[in-house]
């Protein structure tokens, strides 16, 4: 077996090692070695040797002063209302978040629309709903198709006349915390005869406290479509209510906001929201209708 070392010297040529094996030339300043390139760090001359980084690696100077454009007098806005404890629970006193805006909402203020000056200039009186005359507006509103809280009571009674009908227009007041709030208004008319128990609701709300009434059809069937007459039994007073053209075509006119119920001697309105002078001149409309047919055959 040869190797490199072994070969002839009359060839006329001298072998010498490599000189990145260790050659007689492997010590040259010029031309180091990999075990020099180990120890040396690389240099890179447009760099600046060992002072070398990244680039984007310096970051700019902090400069404290406020950008252009930011108003100096900004302030941030306030902290909200801190919640009001509750009642406590299983595991003790919560709190609720009351919001200003829904609490003034619900506020009950006597008169917030101005029915009450409305009614004075319309010749109408004006009571709180603790008179012996507004005894008997809590048999309304125990009788409405609306379930009203154990504590309701009439606010803002108004009494007056719209064209040939006696009217009485009041709210259900209820408590929310510390105040009483309107959450029902209810418009009603007496009645001079006898009239059995009647129930005139949009077909689209449930109906609760219907026990004994049958549906009355009307034969018109848009109407029966958006409406349901229910009555304790049938008879010629409700079969003119059923058909009568003006109640329906002004029930058909309307957003089916209203229901209608006959209780204590009235007939009577109710829809959920506080009086107000364009809600009572609504009511006396569909009153006027409605009255008119059942008294027909008085």
């Amino acid at each position: 077996m040869t190797s490199p070392r072994d070969r002839d010297p009359d060839d006329g040529s001298e072998w010498r090692e490599p000189s990145h094996l260790g050659g007689d030339d492997a010590t040259a300043p010029d031309e180091p070695n990999f075990a020099d390139r180990r120890r040396t760090p690389r240099e890179e001359p447009s760099t600046g040797g060992a002072d070398w980084q990244p680039p984007g690696w310096d970051l700019p100077a902090h400069t404290p002063e406020r950008p252009a454009g930011v108003d100096p007098t900004w302030a941030p806005p306030p902290a909200p209302p801190a919640p009001e404890r509750t009642g406590g629970g299983l595991f003790g006193s919560r709190r609720r978040q009351r919001d200003p805006e829904m609490e003034r909402a619900f506020t009950y203020e006597g008169d917030p629309y101005g029915a009450q000056a409305w009614a004075l200039q319309h010749g109408w009186t004006v009571s709180d709903g603790s008179s012996a005359e507004d005894a008997v507006l809590g048999g309304l509103i125990a009788s409405a198709p609306v379930r009203p809280g154990k504590e309701a009571r009439p606010a803002g009674v108004l009494r007056g006349r719209a064209g040939a009908l006696e009217l009485v227009a009041f709210d259900i007041a209820e408590p929310y915390g510390k105040r009483w709030v309107a959450t029902h208004a209810i418009t009603a008319a007496p009645l001079l005869g006898a009239v059995p128990p009647l129930r005139l609701s949009p077909a689209r709300l449930w109906k609760h406290g219907i026990a004994g009434m049958v549906p009355v059809p009307t034969g018109n069937e848009a109407f029966d479509a958006r409406w349901q007459l229910l009555a304790g039994e049938d008879g010629p007073q409700v079969q003119r209510l059923a058909q009568d053209p003006a109640v329906q075509g002004l029930l058909l006119g309307t957003d089916d906001g209203d229901e209608f119920w006959t209780s204590a001697g009235f007939v009577a309105a109710i829809r959920p929201d506080g009086h107000r002078p364009q809600l009572i001149e609504h009511h006396a409309r569909l009153l006027t209708a409605i009255v008119g047919a059942l008294a027909a055959g008085f």
